[in-house]
C-alpha cells in the first residue's frame, strides 16, 4: 500500500517548490539585494503589494507582527527610498496611511514577474504526460477549499 501521509506529500512539495523556485532566485532578488533593505522591509513591501490600498501603520505592524515604532522605522526608510508614500487618514489625522509608489509596485511586480517566469519556465520543461497528469491532480485540489486559511487544521 503507498504511503499518503501528510509527511511524505510535506516532503515532496518541499522538495518541488525548492526545485522550482530555487533556480532563478538570484535574479529576482538582485533588485531587492541593491536597494539593501531589511527582511522587515521586503516583507513590507509585499504585504502592502498584497493588499492594494492604503494601510494604517499599526495594521502593517500588526500584519507583519512588528511592533507599531518598529513599522514605522521600515515605513520612514522605505519611504526615504521612495517605494512607498504615507498620508494621513482623510478622517482621523492622527493616523498615517502607508502604500506603495509607483516604484514599489514595480519592485514587487519585477519579483513576482521573475518567479513567474520561473514556473512558466518549468511547465514548459514538464513532458506532456507529466503535465497532464500535473493538471489533472491540481485542478480538484485548487476548485476545493483546501487552502484557504480559514480551513486550516491543526497539523504537527
Amino acid at each position: 500500500m503507498a504511503d499518503n501521509s501528510p509527511a511524505l506529500l510535506f516532503d515532496a512539495l518541499n522538495d518541488f517548490f525548492s526545485q522550482v523556485l530555487c533556480v532563478g532566485e538570484s535574479e529576482s532578488m538582485d533588485a531587492l539585494i541593491e536597494l539593501d533593505l531589511t527582511f522587515s522591509q521586503v516583507r513590507m513591501l509585499f504585504a502592502l503589494a498584497q493588499h492594494g490600498e492604503p494601510l494604517p501603520i499599526h495594521e502593517v505592524a500588526e500584519r507583519l507582527r512588528l511592533s507599531v515604532a518598529a513599522a514605522g522605522r521600515n515605513v520612514d526608510q522605505l519611504v526615504k527610498l521612495g517605494l512607498v508614500v504615507r498620508r494621513e487618514d482623510d478622517r482621523d489625522r492622527r493616523v498615517k496611511r502607508v502604500s506603495l509608489s509607483e516604484a514599489g509596485h514595480e519592485l514587487a511586480n519585477h519579483h513576482i514577474d521573475c518567479k513567474r517566469d520561473q514556473l512558466r519556465q518549468f511547465a514548459w520543461r514538464i513532458p506532456e504526460a507529466e503535465r497532464a497528469r500535473l493538471i489533472e491532480a491540481l485542478q480538484p485540489i485548487l476548485a476545493g477549499n483546501f487552502l484557504r486559511e480559514d480551513n486550516q487544521e491543526t497539523f504537527g
